[in-house]
Order: structure tokens, then C-alpha cells, then sequence
């Protein structure tokens, strides 16, 4: 993804400032567009860095105020402002505005050629694209190819900055829902994954968000993996916007890993739908799921499941009854009397009663450590096989 980061580095940016929004640096930008009127909105596209003159505004800070927060809200990477006779200067009231929310605001000098800074921003666009269309190739077939051509996809990796000592790892971001919009997230989780990995390509996929990151060029290798996605639920939190599971596969310095990474973390994004790990983590943090996940026998687990938890599922079926939720909720609490009572709202006596027909049901002794290690495998059983 082409930033403004990457584009103010150009020589044709030695001359522009940036006035504001200095947080929103790593905004995508797709285009350049001339704008000098909100009614011409329908002329530019989200993530299209626009530039004005002020040419109709006739001097009236309050129409460049309403200019750019009309921006930022059609979600434009930022906006150039032209400064001379129809903007003297930058009003305080956009620099507040745009700092405010994240939105970049530049300043350039008034006999700095219009159109030369278009025409070197759409040519540097131009070819950081082929470069995103090659990256977007390359981490499709490594993530959707096992039987790719190794030596094509190294040479190409070692063109888009992956060297020789890579640690490649994959991190996949998505939402509990049925069809999730990845858009919207987008850039949130590449203002946070950009501080944070020197080298990286990412990509949208239906669903998902998915990063292909090199360990081994981190830029902030104190900090761990979980207070980096912990920053991305804040700000999304912060734009009223539902959670994103965030999964992170292991690390491999053989590029042929960057499929397994792939499918550790979308495992770790299973087991977080169903809340069995914490809803952000790592593949080597899930603990027993991973010895259950190497077990090749489905069947032997799945009569293991059956026969610790297949009488309960069939009471509760034939009796209207919720054993198997309270059976949970039992072993999370280790069976602590006022805890489960406190979670559930129910009289600990009700709790003592739900414990002892768990007992009967499941012909089986709550009070041994064995017996709820034994459950709790199943359960967990039970979230790889669904």
C-alpha cells in the first residue's frame, strides 16, 4: 500500500510542509486530484491526496474549513493547500480540525507549479502500484499455493526489500460476523503495523486482512505483539467501530512456512470466535491446542469429546436444559461456588444443585482435578473439530 509517508520523501515534496495531521502520515494514497469546491465532491475518490488553490473561495477561511473536513470525511488521504492570494495562510481552525482527527494538512508555496506536482506525484503512483500489484501476486500464491515455484517467489520477495535473513510471519485480521467489510479497518491496523514492522506486505482478502511480516526488521522489537493489537482495538474503539480478532501466526525463516503461518493464525482467529483464547494472541500462546491440532485421527478425539460431553449435549436436547453452558462456566471458575454464582445471577445454592446433577448426568466426580482436566480437553476438542 502506497503511503503519504512514502510520497512526501520525494523531491517534489523538499518544498511542501506539512502543517497538520501529522498522525495520519501513514494514510493510503491511490491518487492526486485538483479540488477547489466541495461541489465538486463527486470528482474525487477516497484515498486521493487533493490540492487546492482556493481559487473560489474568495478569501473565507470558514470555506476552507468546510473544504477540508468535507475531506476528510469522503475519507481523502489529505489535502495540499496552495497558499498565496486566495489562501494567505492556513486558519487555526483547520490546523486544530485536522490534528484533530488524524487528517494531513500541507502547505505549498504559491510558485510551486501546480501541475509539475501533480505530474511527479501521478508518475511515483504509477510505479509504486506495479510494485503493490507484484507484492499482492507474490503474497497470494504464498499464501494460497503450497505448490509454488520456491525460487520465483524468493527472487520476488528479495525485490519487494525481504532479505536474506527474513523471519517471515504471518498476521491475519477479521471481525465476528457473517460478511465483514475489511475496508473501513484497513487503515487502522496499517497505522499501528507500519510503526511497528520496517518490512511488510498486506493485502485485503474478502474477509480478511492479512500481513506477510519480516521479524527480523522490527521497529519496535521491546514492545510485544499483544499491546501492538491492543493500540488497534483502542483506536478502533475510538472511531465507534466493532472489534477486529486478530491472529498471528508462527515465524519461519523458509519462505515455504508462510503457508502454515497463514493457517496457524486463522486458527488462532477460530479459537478467538469462539472464546476459547483470548480474542488477540499469538499461535504460540494457544497452549494444548496445538498438540490437539497435530493429531491426525479426527476420529479418536471426536469419540473422546463423546465420551466426556455426549450425554450432557443429549440431556440438555431432550430437556430444554443449559448443563453444557453451566459446565463451562465451572470449569473456567474451578467450580468456586460464589464466582459462578456472581457470573451466572443465580443463588449458590442453585449452583450446588446444577453441580451435583452435572455429577449424575455426566456419572462423574467434579471435585477431582483429573475429571475437569478431562472436560476441559473436551471442550477444547470441540472448538478445533467445529
Amino acid at each position: 500500500m502506497v503511503t503519504l509517508e512514502k510520497l512526501v520523501e520525494l523531491p517534489a515534496f523538499g518544498r511542501i510542509v506539512l502543517a497538520a495531521g501529522k498522525s495520519g502520515i501513514s494514510r493510503a494514497v491511490t491518487g492526486v486530484n485538483v479540488t477547489e469546491s466541495v461541489d465538486w465532491a463527486d470528482f474525487f475518490k477516497p484515498n486521493e491526496l487533493l490540492v487546492t488553490t482556493g481559487i473560489t473561495m474568495g478569501n473565507d477561511p470558514e470555506k476552507l474549513e468546510e473544504m477540508v473536513a468535507f475531506a476528510c470525511g469522503r475519507r481523502a488521504a489529505g489535502i495540499v493547500i496552495n497558499t498565496g492570494p486566495y489562501i494567505p495562510e492556513i486558519p487555526e481552525a483547520v490546523i486544530r480540525f485536522a490534528d484533530s482527527q488524524h487528517f494531513p494538512v500541507f502547505q505549498m508555496p504559491w510558485d510551486y507549479r501546480v501541475a509539475d506536482f501533480i505530474k511527479i506525484t501521478v508518475q511515483f503512483l504509477m510505479i509504486e502500484q506495479g510494485k503493490e500489484a507484484l507484492s499482492q501476486q507474490i503474497l497470494a500464491e504464498l499464501l494460497f499455493n503450497p505448490g509454488m515455484d520456491r525460487a520465483y517467489m524468493r527472487n520476488g520477495l528479495f525485490k519487494l526489500g525481504f532479505g536474506e535473513d527474513a523471519d517471515y510471519g504471518i498476521i491475519v485480521c477479521t471481525q465476528d460476523t457473517e460478511k465483514p467489510d475489511m475496508l473501513p479497518f484497513a487503515q487502522t491496523v496499517e497505522d499501528v503495523f507500519h510503526a511497528r514492522y520496517a518490512q511488510y506486505l498486506a493485502g485485503v482478502y474478502e474477509d480478511q486482512i492479512i500481513y506477510l511480516v519480516d521479524r527480523s526488521k522490527m521497529r519496535t522489537p521491546d514492545i510485544p505483539f499483544a499491546r501492538a493489537a491492543a493500540k488497534i482495538q483502542e483506536s478502533i474503539y475510538k472511531r465507534n467501530m466493532e472489534s477486529l480478532l486478530v491472529g498471528m501466526g508462527n515465524f519461519y525463516r523458509d519462505i515455504a512456512g508462510i503457508h502454515k503461518s497463514y493457517h496457524e493464525a486463522k486458527m488462532v482467529i477460530q479459537l478467538a470466535k469462539r472464546q476459547a483464547v483470548p480474542p488477540i494472541c499469538k499461535y504460540k500462546e494457544i497452549g494444548a491446542y496445538k498438540i490437539l491440532m497435530e493429531v491426525k485421527d479426527r476420529e479418536r478425539i471426536a469419540g473422546f469429546h463423546g465420551d466426556m460431553l455426549g450425554n450432557l449435549y443429549r440431556y440438555d436436547e431432550l430437556h430444554g436444559t443449559d448443563y453444557v453452558h453451566f459446565l463451562k462456566i465451572y470449569l473456567e471458575e474451578d467450580g468456586q461456588t460464589a464466582a459462578i454464582s456472581r457470573r451466572e445471577f443465580i443463588h449458590r445454592n442453585t449452583v450446588l444443585y446444577k453441580a451435583k446433577k452435572l455429577e449424575t448426568i455426566l456419572d462423574a466426580d467434579l471435585t477431582r482435578s483429573f475429571t475437569k482436566t478431562n472436560l476441559s480437553l473436551a471442550f477444547m476438542i470441540e472448538d478445533i473439530l467445529q
